[in-house]
């Protein structure tokens, strides 16, 4: 597997995490002091220029004086913070935003309306992908490359999206595998990047979102492709578990019990997912704890491609479809959704996105323990490059 980080500094991210002091006053000796995480980006960035033994680092709106320990405004040279470098503990989902706001998309096939779009706004023909047409791997990095600065710009995030960048054109001619790799890692990383996609992937199905997500197949769906076209990926995964949590209302838990009354109803993913192989990870976030029992379906193990392994993550690609098969309460007010007899000719427009809304690592991050419920579910169906 290439290294897209030198082996010292990758190492290093394994375990470090540079931090900035958030509360009002971080001058104050009388008030507690708040602390808040980099991105993984900015984090790489911090790193490196420390590890290189700069006197600082340059991000979107501050620089980071080392000798001095604080982070300073671009523009305003009295905006200080203080900052420190700090041994990383915390899950990558860690305080990451939910979008609860549509539930269910429209019918789909095998392949994900976004990859399909992606498809035809490159005008590909039915077998030009990149694992299998080698001439196409450095087009599509030189594409996703452009994409990703152009959205990076676009939300004042030029450093993250430059960084990002060059790791990708780095492999532009190592071959589909190392763009692969590149590419799962940079997804792992905590970024714009995934949360971008991820937001307009969501928004399939929903009518009145449909130039927003559109908007996306230009500038995003090159890394999109790459990513969905997993060389290693050829064959579906079966007889796994995975776990993710999620903070469920009222409202989603009445979505799941109406889907639960008609054994035609399915739901899909329609953006990428990530999960864990570890329940004590998804039991981190949110008040509720998806027991996902994959039957088949397609999924990526990410984690040894991930700067934190001991997630365990695995990436289910978009177009896995499950079925709610009952939603209840027992005595002590735990809730189980079970899914099963998953689908992916018979989907309605009542669909689509809904597991993909509701299950959220990105659920408000809460006390281990607070977990009150459980939903269960069954993956049967998948998509691939196929």
């Amino acid at each position: 597997m290439a290294s897209y980080v030198p082996p010292a500094l990758n190492n290093s991210l394994r375990t470090v995490e540079w931090m900035w002091q958030s509360n009002p006053n971080p001058f104050s000796e009388s008030e507690p002091a708040t602390w808040s995480h980099y991105s993984d980006l900015e984090n790489l960035i911090i790193e490196k220029a420390f590890q290189d033994k700069q006197p600082r680092a340059q991000l979107d709106d501050y620089f980071i004086d080392f000798e001095r320990s604080l982070q300073i405004s671009n523009t305003d040279d009295y905006n200080q913070r203080s900052i420190k470098r700090v041994v990383r503990r915390e899950a990558r989902f860690r305080d990451l935003p939910v979008s609860y706001k549509h539930s269910f998309g429209g019918e789909y096939g095998w392949v994900s309306p976004f990859v399909i779009e992606v498809r035809r706004d490159l005008k590909l023909e039915p077998d030009d992908l990149p694992s299998k047409k080698a001439s196409l791997v450095p087009i599509l990095v030189e594409k996703a490359v452009q994409g990703i600065i152009e959205e990076g710009i676009s939300i004042e995030k030029t450093c993250e999206a430059e960084k990002l960048a060059d790791m990708l054109l780095k492999e532009k001619n190592a071959g589909i595998e190392e763009v692969w790799r590149c590419c799962a890692y940079l997804y792992t990383s905590e970024s714009f990047l995934y949360k971008t996609l991820n937001a307009a992937m969501r928004l399939v199905g929903d009518k009145e979102q449909e130039e927003v997500w559109r908007s996306k197949v230009r500038t995003l769906g090159p890394f999109c492709l790459l990513l969905w076209d997993d060389p290693f990926n050829t064959k579906v995964t079966t007889k796994k578990t995975l776990y993710r949590g999620a903070t469920l209302t009222e409202e989603q838990i009445a979505a799941y019990a109406k889907m639960a009354k008609d054994d035609m109803d399915y739901g899909s993913f329609q953006a990428y997912t990530s999960c864990s192989r570890n329940r004590d990870v998804a039991e981190q976030f949110g008040n509720t704890l998806f027991i996902m029992q994959v039957k088949f379906a397609f999924i990526a193990d990410l984690s040894p491609l991930s700067d934190f392994s001991a997630e365990e993550e695995e990436l289910i690609t978009p177009g896995v479809s499950f079925r709610v098969l009952s939603i209840k309460l027992d005595p002590t007010k735990i809730l189980r959704d079970l899914l099963r007899d998953v689908d992916l000719y018979n989907l309605t427009d009542a669909d689509a996105v809904l597991l993909d809304d509701l299950l959220g690592f990105e659920g408000q991050c809460i006390r281990s323990g607070d977990i009150n419920k459980e939903v269960r579910m069954v993956l049967l169906g998948g998509t691939g490059n196929g």
